[in-house]
């Protein structure tokens, strides 16, 4: 039964090449990326244990190895359903034992991109022990139990979580604290190369490693005895003679993957059998909302969904959240130079972010965009109702970012050209965005998924629409910015009037004949983009 959920897997990911183009590249950019990834990190840490110490690659296998187990459990509670091919409810009807059923989804859960690339770094960091025969043997076993963390771990938890990560409310409130995790890692990481560089100004005669090393050896020393690097740290106390320690250790690994498969097996029972249902209670009714505002018009049909979208989908509302972070992050990266160039570039970037949000509407529409062809909108109205809410409040969110930039830095004499730089941005990249998006559709996360999942194929995808987006629209932005370079270098209230007017009346000029050939296309390509929506997975 555990050899049939594994070639189940293999054939679903071999599916995956037969569905579209997309997901083919994306596969294996995505595999070429891992495997990238896998020999520099073998590479290194071999390297580090026969070419230097090994006890330096052992601190660095458990290092490395407890962020990985925190990864494989962490990650899937902010993107959940990110692999749910082999959904456990989908097995209910089978009869199957549940410890087979357990079995089985655990091998399985190593057959992916991460899972694979998982092993291999195990299996190659372990010869970092290859001139200690029996060490090399220790690392294979503490290795195996590691992985067997990873996916039991991740497993148990997501199991036991569902009834609350199924929950939209959840959904959305962990996507904007995923949001603003990943995007302190960067200023996180400055501050620590920060500290690093002082204390290196304050000790110039120790080398980096050196002083870095007691540090890292407290730090391996307490994850060898947590259930993140318990397993990790069997053979550098192999190798050090630590015998207490390696059984320590090893029941420490034991009992962690014993609780999870425990954990595991009564939420996957609780899940089996005890589903959750819906209450069958009915939704209030609360009107028609933005619909009913004013005379209906297909334009403002569009423009009162899609705004609705923007306030209820966590999709929009959480690629939204990182806009207010983004002046707080330039800001601490400038403090600690004492050059806020950033934090003033800060209001034409987020103007930009704004304005090319909405490059795949379509795709976010999902099924829904049906009634658009149900209902015979044309191009210009659906280009318009798609631009019109992001036209109300852009200019709005870009001339308070400036506002706060020049405020923070003490320059309000650029006030001016960088309102130019921020309106021109918001409108030349609305621009571009409303025709870009009736041509490239690339696949996006499904109404009520995860905001973070990311389907198979989208990477590529993605990237190319948007790098092509990228260089159009700095190509179309070319003379506001030669105006507004031009205020911000030779200074004077009429340049900061020249780079606001003209990037007002350039915007709005790009953006008319954008909405005009975006239109053809979406009134030529209207059965083909809807095939192509109906067709993502």
């Amino acid at each position: 039964m555990v050899a049939r959920f594994l070639t189940l897997k293999l054939t679903l990911m071999g599916n995956t090449f037969r569905k579209s183009v997309w997901q083919t590249i994306g596969l294996v950019v995505a595999s070429l990326y891992a495997l990238s990834i896998v020999a520099l990190v073998v590479v290194a840490v071999v390297g580090l244990g026969v070419l230097q110490d090994p006890a330096w690659a052992g601190l660095a296998i458990t290092l490395g190895g407890a962020l990985t187990v925190l990864g494989w459990w962490i990650i899937p509670i902010f993107a959940f359903g990110v692999d749910a091919t082999l959904d456990p409810h989908r097995f209910a009807t089978f009869a199957i034992p549940r410890r087979t059923l357990v079995a089985g989804l655990a091998v399985a859960g190593l057959v992916s991109v991460p899972g694979i690339a998982t092993v291999l770094v195990v299996l190659g960091t372990s010869f970092a022990w290859v001139l200690e025969p029996g060490t090399l043997l220790v690392a294979l076993a503490g290795g195996t139990l590691g992985v067997a963390t990873c996916v039991i771990g991740s497993r148990a938890i997501t199991t036991l979580l569902a009834p609350v990560l199924e929950s939209r409310r959840y959904r959305e409130v962990v996507t904007l604290v995923a949001l603003v995790l990943v995007v302190s890692i960067g200023p996180l990481i400055g501050w620590l190369a920060n500290g690093v560089e002082v204390s290196m100004e304050a000790e110039p005669e120790s080398s980096t490693g050196m002083q870095l090393l007691p540090v890292f050896e407290q730090a391996a020393g307490f994850v060898g005895w947590t259930p993140f690097g318990a397993a990790w740290a069997l053979a550098g106390s192999a190798h050090d003679g630590d015998w207490a320690g390696l059984a320590g250790r090893l029941a420490v690994a034991l009992g962690t993957i014993v609780l999870g498969w425990l954990v595991w097996d009564r939420a996957l029972a609780r899940a089996l059998e005890r589903p959750p249902v819906g209450d069958g209670g009915g939704g209030r009714a609360k009107g028609l909302g933005a619909f009913g505002r004013v005379p209906f018009s297909p334009t403002w049909a569009v423009t009162a969904r899609t705004a609705t979208y923007w306030l209820r989908d966590p999709r929009y509302s959480g690629s939204l959240a990182i806009v207010p972070l983004l002046p707080v992050i330039m800001y601490f990266s400038g403090q600690s130079t004492g050059n806020y160039f950033l934090l003033l570039a800060t209001g034409p970037f987020v103007a930009w972010i704004l304005g090319f949000s909405i490059s795949n509407d379509i795709a976010y529409d999902n099924t829904a965009f049906a009634l658009h062809v149900a209902s015979g909108v044309d191009g210009r109205a659906d280009r318009w109702g798609r631009a019109i809410p992001m036209l109300t409040v852009g200019p709005v969110v870009s001339a308070a970012t400036v506002i706060a930039s020049v405020w923070v830095a003490d320059s309000w004499h650029l006030t001016l050209p960088l309102l130019g730089l921020a309106f021109g941005s918001l409108l030349v990249s609305t621009a571009v965005a409303c025709a870009v998006s009736a041509r490239l559709v690339y696949p996006v996360a499904k109404p009520g998924e995860s905001p973070l999942k990311s389907p198979q194929g989208a990477a590529v995808a993605t990237m190319v629409s948007q790098g092509i987006g990228f260089v159009v629209t700095m190509g179309l932005s070319v003379p506001v910015f030669a105006v507004g370079i031009a205020a911000l270098v030779l200074g004077g209230v009429l340049w900061g009037v020249a780079t606001l007017v003209v990037g007002v009346l350039y915007g709005v000029l790009v953006l008319v004949l954008a909405v005009r050939f975006g239109a053809r296309v979406y009134d030529r390509r209207l059965p083909e983009l809807l095939q192509q929506v109906q067709s993502f997975p």
